[in-house]
């Protein structure tokens, strides 16, 4: 396990900028949702679990 940077800055109600090591992207929440701009979907789900996926490759 190695040391990672990450830092997330509301712009918005739904949205945010997430910073990180490999560069800039987004993030949108509808919902039980989270989309990023990377690719990538959380969905939260009952019972404290997420599931974690990508939309495009």
């Amino acid at each position: 396990m190695g040391i990672y940077f990450r830092k997330k800055q509301k712009v918005g109600k739904n949205s945010w900028l997430n910073f990180s090591k490999s560069g800039v992207s987004s993030s949108t929440k509808a919902g039980p949702v989270t989309v990023n701009s990377r690719g990538g979907f959380t969905v939260n789900l009952p019972g404290g679990f997420h599931f974690r996926g990508r939309w495009k490759k």
